[in-house]
Protein backbone atom coordinates (compact mmCIF):
# COMPACT_ATOMS: atom_id res chain seq x y z
CA UNK A 1 0.00 0.00 0.00
CA UNK A 2 1.38 3.42 -0.86
CA UNK A 3 2.56 6.06 1.83
CA UNK A 4 -0.19 8.29 2.58
CA UNK A 5 0.57 12.13 1.79
CA UNK A 6 -0.96 15.23 2.25
CA UNK A 7 -3.72 15.50 -0.71
CA UNK A 8 -5.09 12.43 0.73
CA UNK A 9 -8.71 12.89 2.67
CA UNK A 10 -9.05 12.61 6.55
CA UNK A 11 -10.14 10.09 8.19
CA UNK A 12 -12.60 9.31 11.46
CA UNK A 13 -12.03 7.64 14.42
CA UNK A 14 -14.91 6.81 16.85
CA UNK A 15 -14.08 5.68 20.32
CA UNK A 16 -15.82 4.49 23.01
CA UNK A 17 -14.47 3.24 27.05
CA UNK A 18 -16.37 0.28 27.92
CA UNK A 19 -15.82 -2.49 30.87
CA UNK A 20 -12.88 -4.82 29.97
CA UNK A 21 -15.28 -7.86 29.76
CA UNK A 22 -17.51 -6.90 27.05
CA UNK A 23 -13.79 -4.56 24.96
CA UNK A 24 -13.09 -7.66 22.88
CA UNK A 25 -17.24 -8.29 21.48
CA UNK A 26 -17.62 -4.48 21.16
CA UNK A 27 -14.43 -4.37 18.69
CA UNK A 28 -15.19 -7.89 17.04
CA UNK A 29 -18.82 -6.29 16.10
CA UNK A 30 -17.21 -3.29 14.87
CA UNK A 31 -14.82 -5.39 12.62
CA UNK A 32 -17.16 -7.55 11.24
CA UNK A 33 -19.99 -4.43 10.01
CA UNK A 34 -20.03 -4.20 6.17
CA UNK A 35 -21.28 -0.67 6.48
CA UNK A 36 -19.72 1.08 8.08
CA UNK A 37 -16.35 -0.87 7.12
CA UNK A 38 -13.94 -0.15 9.84
CA UNK A 39 -10.07 0.26 8.48
CA UNK A 40 -8.83 -0.53 11.72
CA UNK A 41 -10.03 -1.52 15.35
CA UNK A 42 -7.61 -0.96 18.48
CA UNK A 43 -7.70 -1.15 22.12
CA UNK A 44 -6.12 0.89 24.68
CA UNK A 45 -6.85 0.01 28.55
CA UNK A 46 -7.39 2.76 30.61
CA UNK A 47 -7.37 1.28 33.98
CA UNK A 48 -10.33 0.45 36.81
CA UNK A 49 -11.15 -2.74 34.37
CA UNK A 50 -12.11 -0.11 31.71
CA UNK A 51 -10.85 -0.48 27.80
CA UNK A 52 -11.41 1.75 24.79
CA UNK A 53 -12.18 0.51 21.81
CA UNK A 54 -11.26 3.12 18.60
CA UNK A 55 -12.36 2.05 15.23
CA UNK A 56 -11.08 4.15 12.28
CA UNK A 57 -13.13 5.21 9.04
CA UNK A 58 -12.26 6.40 5.59
CA UNK A 59 -15.74 8.96 5.51
CA UNK A 60 -17.31 9.81 8.95
CA UNK A 61 -19.80 7.08 10.39
CA UNK A 62 -23.07 7.53 11.25
CA UNK A 63 -23.15 8.65 14.92
CA UNK A 64 -27.19 6.70 15.43
CA UNK A 65 -25.85 3.60 13.38
CA UNK A 66 -22.51 3.02 15.58
CA UNK A 67 -24.63 3.47 18.92
CA UNK A 68 -26.84 0.63 17.89
CA UNK A 69 -24.38 -1.58 16.56
CA UNK A 70 -22.25 -1.04 20.10
CA UNK A 71 -25.46 -1.23 22.21
CA UNK A 72 -26.39 -4.39 20.84
CA UNK A 73 -23.40 -6.10 21.35
CA UNK A 74 -21.82 -4.48 24.98
CA UNK A 75 -26.00 -5.87 26.19
CA UNK A 76 -26.43 -4.26 29.44
CA UNK A 77 -22.87 -3.25 29.96
CA UNK A 78 -22.15 0.39 31.32
CA UNK A 79 -20.53 2.41 28.38
CA UNK A 80 -18.81 5.75 27.98
CA UNK A 81 -19.86 8.62 25.72
CA UNK A 82 -19.21 7.62 21.90
CA UNK A 83 -17.08 10.17 20.24
CA UNK A 84 -16.34 10.72 16.86
CA UNK A 85 -12.94 12.74 15.90
CA UNK A 86 -11.58 13.44 12.45
CA UNK A 87 -8.02 12.55 12.01
CA UNK A 88 -4.91 13.70 9.82
CA UNK A 89 -3.71 11.01 7.23
CA UNK A 90 -2.15 7.91 7.96
CA UNK A 91 -1.98 4.66 7.45
CA UNK A 92 -4.29 3.43 10.30
CA UNK A 93 -4.47 -1.17 9.29
CA UNK A 94 -0.93 -0.93 9.34
CA UNK A 95 -0.55 1.03 12.78
CA UNK A 96 -2.92 -1.05 13.98
CA UNK A 97 -1.12 -4.33 13.15
CA UNK A 98 1.99 -2.86 13.85
CA UNK A 99 0.43 -2.50 17.94
CA UNK A 100 -1.32 -5.72 18.06
CA UNK A 101 1.82 -7.70 17.59
CA UNK A 102 1.61 -11.75 17.22
CA UNK A 103 -0.98 -13.96 17.92
CA UNK A 104 -1.26 -17.39 18.29
CA UNK A 105 -4.09 -20.05 17.48
CA UNK A 106 -3.32 -23.26 18.46
CA UNK A 107 0.07 -24.52 16.62
CA UNK A 108 -0.37 -21.40 14.49
CA UNK A 109 1.65 -17.93 15.13
CA UNK A 110 0.19 -15.21 12.82
CA UNK A 111 2.29 -11.88 12.39
CA UNK A 112 3.17 -9.31 10.64
CA UNK A 113 5.93 -8.02 8.35
CA UNK A 114 6.80 -5.70 10.95
CA UNK A 115 7.44 -8.69 13.42
CA UNK A 116 9.34 -11.00 11.04
CA UNK A 117 12.76 -10.38 12.89
CA UNK A 118 10.62 -11.76 16.30
CA UNK A 119 9.56 -15.07 15.22
CA UNK A 120 10.67 -18.48 14.01
CA UNK A 121 9.80 -19.23 10.57
CA UNK A 122 8.47 -22.61 10.16
CA UNK A 123 5.12 -24.82 8.90
CA UNK A 124 2.53 -23.04 11.28
CA UNK A 125 4.12 -19.10 11.25
CA UNK A 126 2.19 -16.93 8.65
CA UNK A 127 2.90 -13.46 7.71
CA UNK A 128 0.13 -11.67 6.92
CA UNK A 129 -0.41 -8.04 6.12
CA UNK A 130 -3.90 -6.64 6.43
CA UNK A 131 -4.10 -3.98 3.77
CA UNK A 132 -7.70 -3.16 3.28
CA UNK A 133 -8.72 -6.94 3.88
CA UNK A 134 -10.38 -8.81 6.44
CA UNK A 135 -8.78 -11.74 8.62
CA UNK A 136 -5.91 -11.29 11.24
CA UNK A 137 -5.74 -13.97 13.73
CA UNK A 138 -6.50 -10.89 16.34
CA UNK A 139 -10.53 -11.93 14.95
CA UNK A 140 -11.78 -14.48 17.16
CA UNK A 141 -13.55 -15.99 14.09
CA UNK A 142 -10.55 -16.34 12.35
CA UNK A 143 -8.60 -17.59 15.58
CA UNK A 144 -11.69 -20.17 15.88
CA UNK A 145 -10.87 -21.28 11.85
CA UNK A 146 -7.41 -21.37 12.73
CA UNK A 147 -7.76 -23.78 15.74
CA UNK A 148 -10.45 -26.01 14.02
CA UNK A 149 -7.93 -26.64 11.36
CA UNK A 150 -4.92 -27.34 13.53
CA UNK A 151 -7.27 -30.05 15.25
CA UNK A 152 -8.15 -31.34 11.47
CA UNK A 153 -4.52 -31.97 10.89
CA UNK A 154 -3.91 -34.49 14.00
CA UNK A 155 -6.63 -36.30 12.15
CA UNK A 156 -5.36 -36.70 9.05
CA UNK A 157 -4.42 -34.70 6.03
CA UNK A 158 -7.25 -33.08 3.42
CA UNK A 159 -5.84 -33.17 -0.02
CA UNK A 160 -8.26 -30.40 -1.71
CA UNK A 161 -8.99 -27.74 0.14
CA UNK A 162 -11.41 -24.65 -0.48
CA UNK A 163 -11.61 -21.01 1.48
CA UNK A 164 -14.25 -18.98 0.20
CA UNK A 165 -14.36 -15.30 1.24
CA UNK A 166 -10.41 -15.48 1.59
CA UNK A 167 -9.98 -12.06 2.78
CA UNK A 168 -6.41 -11.50 3.29
CA UNK A 169 -5.89 -15.28 2.39
CA UNK A 170 -4.68 -16.44 6.23
CA UNK A 171 -6.68 -19.39 5.98
CA UNK A 172 -5.83 -20.39 2.96
CA UNK A 173 -2.06 -19.56 3.54
CA UNK A 174 -2.60 -21.87 6.98
CA UNK A 175 -4.08 -24.47 4.91
CA UNK A 176 -1.49 -24.49 2.35
CA UNK A 177 1.59 -24.42 4.36
CA UNK A 178 0.54 -27.16 7.05
CA UNK A 179 -0.55 -29.24 4.01
CA UNK A 180 1.27 -28.87 0.87
CA UNK A 181 -1.20 -29.17 -1.28
CA UNK A 182 -3.44 -27.10 -3.47
CA UNK A 183 -5.78 -24.60 -2.12
CA UNK A 184 -8.61 -22.74 -4.43
CA UNK A 185 -9.16 -19.10 -2.59
CA UNK A 186 -12.60 -16.86 -3.55
CA UNK A 187 -12.95 -13.11 -2.51
CA UNK A 188 -15.82 -10.86 -4.56
CA UNK A 189 -13.97 -8.22 -3.71
CA UNK A 190 -10.97 -7.35 -5.61
CA UNK A 191 -8.88 -5.60 -3.29
CA UNK A 192 -8.84 -8.46 -0.81
CA UNK A 193 -8.12 -10.94 -3.90
CA UNK A 194 -4.69 -8.69 -4.28
CA UNK A 195 -4.05 -8.74 -0.69
CA UNK A 196 -4.44 -12.68 -0.69
CA UNK A 197 -2.15 -13.34 -3.64
CA UNK A 198 0.22 -10.98 -1.78
CA UNK A 199 0.81 -12.63 1.71
CA UNK A 200 0.53 -16.25 -0.44
CA UNK A 201 3.74 -15.02 -2.52
CA UNK A 202 5.15 -13.89 0.80
CA UNK A 203 4.46 -17.00 2.84
CA UNK A 204 6.06 -19.11 0.05
CA UNK A 205 2.85 -20.73 -1.05
CA UNK A 206 1.47 -18.73 -4.17
CA UNK A 207 2.35 -21.72 -6.55
CA UNK A 208 -0.18 -23.87 -4.27
CA UNK A 209 -2.93 -21.05 -3.75
CA UNK A 210 -4.98 -20.63 -6.51
CA UNK A 211 -6.92 -16.93 -5.73
CA UNK A 212 -9.87 -15.96 -7.88
CA UNK A 213 -12.44 -13.16 -7.79
CA UNK A 214 -15.76 -14.70 -7.80
CA UNK A 215 -19.04 -14.12 -5.24
CA UNK A 216 -19.25 -17.39 -3.07
CA UNK A 217 -18.37 -20.94 -5.33
CA UNK A 218 -19.15 -18.57 -8.70
CA UNK A 219 -16.21 -19.20 -10.74
CA UNK A 220 -15.08 -21.93 -13.26
CA UNK A 221 -12.54 -23.34 -11.33
CA UNK A 222 -14.87 -24.33 -8.97
CA UNK A 223 -17.61 -25.77 -11.14
CA UNK A 224 -16.25 -29.08 -10.20
CA UNK A 225 -15.03 -29.20 -7.17
CA UNK A 226 -14.89 -32.12 -4.71
CA UNK A 227 -13.27 -30.38 -2.22
CA UNK A 228 -11.97 -32.65 1.28
CA UNK A 229 -12.34 -29.31 3.26
CA UNK A 230 -14.24 -26.01 2.95
CA UNK A 231 -13.55 -23.13 5.29
CA UNK A 232 -15.93 -20.08 4.94
CA UNK A 233 -15.47 -17.42 7.45
CA UNK A 234 -18.06 -14.94 6.22
CA UNK A 235 -21.55 -13.74 7.60
CA UNK A 236 -24.94 -15.32 9.09
CA UNK A 237 -27.15 -14.98 5.81
CA UNK A 238 -24.07 -15.49 3.04
CA UNK A 239 -23.77 -18.86 5.18
CA UNK A 240 -27.38 -19.76 5.08
CA UNK A 241 -27.62 -19.20 1.07
CA UNK A 242 -24.61 -20.83 0.17
CA UNK A 243 -24.86 -24.12 2.21
CA UNK A 244 -26.48 -26.08 -0.61
CA UNK A 245 -23.39 -24.63 -2.99
CA UNK A 246 -20.96 -25.77 -0.23
CA UNK A 247 -23.07 -29.48 -0.08
CA UNK A 248 -22.17 -29.92 -3.67
CA UNK A 249 -18.76 -28.59 -3.25
CA UNK A 250 -17.77 -31.37 -0.60
CA UNK A 251 -16.76 -35.09 -1.05
CA UNK A 252 -18.74 -37.55 1.50
CA UNK A 253 -17.09 -37.53 4.68
CA UNK A 254 -15.11 -34.15 3.99
CA UNK A 255 -14.85 -31.19 6.52
CA UNK A 256 -16.53 -27.93 6.70
CA UNK A 257 -15.00 -24.81 8.96
CA UNK A 258 -18.06 -22.01 9.38
CA UNK A 259 -17.43 -18.97 11.17
CA UNK A 260 -18.07 -15.05 11.21
CA UNK A 261 -21.27 -15.71 13.85
CA UNK A 262 -22.23 -14.50 16.87
CA UNK A 263 -23.12 -17.61 19.40
CA UNK A 264 -26.97 -16.72 19.13
CA UNK A 265 -26.29 -16.96 15.86
CA UNK A 266 -24.78 -20.50 15.20
CA UNK A 267 -27.63 -22.89 15.81
CA UNK A 268 -29.62 -21.38 12.76
CA UNK A 269 -26.67 -22.50 10.72
CA UNK A 270 -25.94 -26.07 12.40
CA UNK A 271 -29.63 -26.65 11.76
CA UNK A 272 -29.57 -25.53 8.08
CA UNK A 273 -26.25 -27.55 7.20
CA UNK A 274 -27.88 -30.40 9.50
CA UNK A 275 -30.98 -30.45 7.08
CA UNK A 276 -28.76 -31.11 4.02
CA UNK A 277 -26.87 -34.19 5.92
CA UNK A 278 -24.38 -32.36 7.55
CA UNK A 279 -23.27 -33.58 11.46
CA UNK A 280 -21.27 -31.36 14.12
CA UNK A 281 -18.09 -32.34 14.62
CA UNK A 282 -16.86 -29.63 16.77
CA UNK A 283 -18.12 -26.34 18.03
CA UNK A 284 -15.53 -23.54 19.20
CA UNK A 285 -16.71 -20.22 21.32
CA UNK A 286 -14.28 -17.71 21.35
CA UNK A 287 -15.17 -14.08 22.55
CA UNK A 288 -18.38 -14.43 21.75
CA UNK A 289 -18.22 -16.06 18.45
CA UNK A 290 -18.71 -19.59 17.45
CA UNK A 291 -16.92 -21.59 14.79
CA UNK A 292 -18.44 -24.75 13.44
CA UNK A 293 -16.64 -28.15 12.36
CA UNK A 294 -19.00 -29.80 10.18
CA UNK A 295 -18.85 -33.26 8.68
CA UNK A 296 -20.60 -34.12 4.96
CA UNK A 297 -22.41 -37.38 5.13
CA UNK A 298 -21.94 -39.94 3.41
CA UNK A 299 -25.76 -39.72 2.16
CA UNK A 300 -25.68 -36.06 2.20
CA UNK A 301 -28.16 -34.56 -0.37
CA UNK A 302 -26.77 -32.60 -2.81
CA UNK A 303 -29.57 -30.00 -4.19
CA UNK A 304 -29.55 -28.25 -7.62
CA UNK A 305 -30.15 -24.58 -5.87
Amino acid sequence: MPAVNETEPITYVATIEAPAASAEVIAAGLEAAESPHALAVTFFECGHDRVEVSAHYADEPSRHYLTRLIEAAALDARLGALRIEPLPPKNWVAEAERLRGPVRAGRFLMHGRHDRGKVTAGRFTLEIDAGLAFGTAHHATTRGCLIALDRLLKRGRPHRVLDIGTGTGILAIAAAKALGGPVTATDMDPVAVAVAAENARRNGVRSRVLVVKAEGLAHPALRRAKADLLFANLLLRPLIELAPAFARALRPGAMCVLSGLLDAQAGQVEARFRALGFRLDSRFLLSGWTTLLLRRGSTSKTPAD
